[in-house]
C-alpha cells in the first residue's frame, strides 16, 4: 500500500506536471476542488476509481509519468 504522504505528493507533482489548477485536476478527474485539496494536503486519500483514474494519466504522459511514479514511490507504471 503506498503511504499517504506519497500519495499527497504523487496527486500535486502529477497536477503540476500536467500544468492544471486544482479546480482544472478535479474537473479532469471527476472530483471537486475540496477533494484535490484533501489529497494533496494528506486530510484524505483517493478513492479506488480516482487512484485508477490518477495512474490512467500517468501511463498517458508515458515517461514523464514513469519518473514521477518511480521518483515519489519507486515503481513503474508499465
Amino acid at each position: 500500500m503506498i503511504a499517504q504522504s506519497d500519495i499527497s505528493l504523487l496527486v500535486r507533482r502529477l497536477r503540476e506536471r500536467t500544468g492544471l489548477t486544482q479546480e482544472k485536476f478535479a474537473a479532469k478527474l471527476g472530483v471537486t476542488f475540496p477533494t484535490i485539496n484533501r489529497w494533496e494536503n494528506g486530510r484524505a486519500r483517493p478513492s479506488p476509481l480516482a487512484m485508477q483514474k490518477i495512474e490512467e494519466l500517468l501511463r498517458n504522459m508515458g515517461d514523464r509519468g514513469r519518473d514521477l511514479l518511480r521518483e515519489i514511490i519507486g515503481k513503474d507504471t508499465s
